[in-house]
């Protein structure tokens, strides 16, 4: 579970109103005091994640939530954020009291999740009093277990019954999976810059080697400027070299143009997004028109160089070879909906440090307002002249830029 990370594992959410037990039935299922417990409302104002291994689900993250009926200015932001959790959450919890009828928040919320058709179960805290007959009424109709947050009792039930989920969730597909099969040879690409972090390896490249390792391959790895030395001294040819999209251009210059090559971020765009909503937006790059907004959209917070990639490199490659006359904006989360309608094009990040969910409610959203994106490692790869070569190894989004 250590090695997994968060961005990886299952998020399961609990969602209720103030004093539902929500915080006490997390500390329950994690066995350990993670969640500030207290017999006023509003406890918990900040949501609180903790992971643990939970059978077949393996390891999974919890996240315990501030209560759905928050109220006064900073309570409607609190509530907004819990809200927001539900967008990227795999199973929910809707922790209520058995010994309260169901509120309108309630059932409105439920209505929600299971609009979704995403797992969902309703635990009825407070077991050790007696029920409320519309309440189990209201509950019979979804999953639901009695849970006594004073003896752990239907804690053990609850968890069966979140493992018993685990086939209807999307696991996400590992970096090289139908790319490469045992015994292939893997040259690794990894530039050591300013941007890189000391003394470790960036998560693309972490999950690359040890998918590789775990799929039997031999792996070199190198970084760009001793690329063109060891390649020419190898006597077996690797079957795909991935590098750092930065590198793409130093890269392609040192090996032959037969040999299968593709970026870190482009392995990533197909496991954590859509890689063909991707390469369709790139097509779209020579509609772009003059005073258009671009939105260059991150995942996670991180030290920014003098030439980032996103803020700098982009921005500048963007305005050579696609439209001079551009605005561009940055931001780590979706802006609000009429913000939105404004953007012609968005630049989307890796997305290592977040899930899949996350990465494909951006991206409904986008084709809902009718906005292309693709992701760094794309631009980057047409700007350097690579497309289609750097997405070969995926034979649909292949033949679907060559296509369209």
């Amino acid at each position: 579970m250590i090695s997994t990370p968060l961005s990886e594992q299952p998020r399961i959410v609990l969602f209720g109103l103030r004093n539902a037990g929500k915080s006490s039935l997390m500390n329950n299922i994690l066995k350990n005091y993670i969640s500030i417990v207290a017999d006023f409302p509003g406890t918990t104002t900040d949501p609180v994640t903790k992971s643990m291994e939970l059978g077949k689900l393996g390891p999974v993250a919890f996240t315990d939530t501030a209560g759905l009926d928050d109220t006064g200015e900073i309570g409607t932001l609190r509530v907004k954020r819990t809200l927001d959790f539900l967008k990227v959450a795999d199973i929910a919890i809707l922790v209520t009291p058995v010994d309260k009828p169901p509120s309108e928040i309630e059932i409105n919320f439920a209505l929600e999740i299971n609009s979704k058709n995403k797992p969902f179960v309703i635990a009825l805290t407070f077991a050790d009093k007696k029920p409320d007959e519309k309440k189990l009424k209201w509950a019979s109709q979804f999953n639901s277990v009695k849970i006594n947050n004073i003896t752990c009792e239907g804690v053990e039930e609850l968890k069966k019954l979140l493992i018993s989920f685990s086939s209807q969730l999307e696991f996400e597909i590992p970096p090289l999976e139908g790319i490469v099969k045992e015994n292939d040879f893997v040259v690794l690409v990894t530039p050591i810059d300013l941007a890189a972090p000391k003394g470790r390896l960036i998560l693309p490249q972490v999950e690359t080697i040890r998918d590789a390792l775990d799929k039997d391959c031999g792996v070199l790895i190198v970084k760009e400027r001793e690329l063109k030395l060891f390649y020419d001294s190898l006597k077996i040819k690797p079957k795909i070299v991935i590098t750092d999209s930065q590198a793409f251009s130093k890269v392609a210059a040192d090996i032959p143009e037969t040999q299968l090559l593709t970026s870190f971020s482009i392995l990533f765009a197909r496991k954590k997004g859509d890689l063909s909503l991707f390469v369709k937006g790139i097509k779209k790059l020579d509609s772009i028109k003059p005073n258009s907004k671009i939105l260059i959209l991150e995942a996670c917070s991180h030290h920014q160089q003098a030439d980032d990639i996103g803020t700098v490199k982009i921005p500048r490659l963007f305005r050579q070879m696609v439209q001079s006359n551009c605005e561009f904006e940055f931001a780590r989360e979706l802006p609000p909906e009429e913000k939105l309608k404004e953007f012609s094009f968005v630049i989307q990040c890796g997305g290592c440090m977040v899930t899949r969910r996350k990465i494909l409610y951006r991206l409904q959203i986008f084709e809902n307002y009718g906005i292309p994106s693709t992701n760094y490692g794309l631009f980057l790869a047409w700007a350097n002249g690579l497309l289609p070569r750097a997405i070969e190894p995926f034979q649909y989004e292949y033949e679907l830029y060559l296509s369209s």
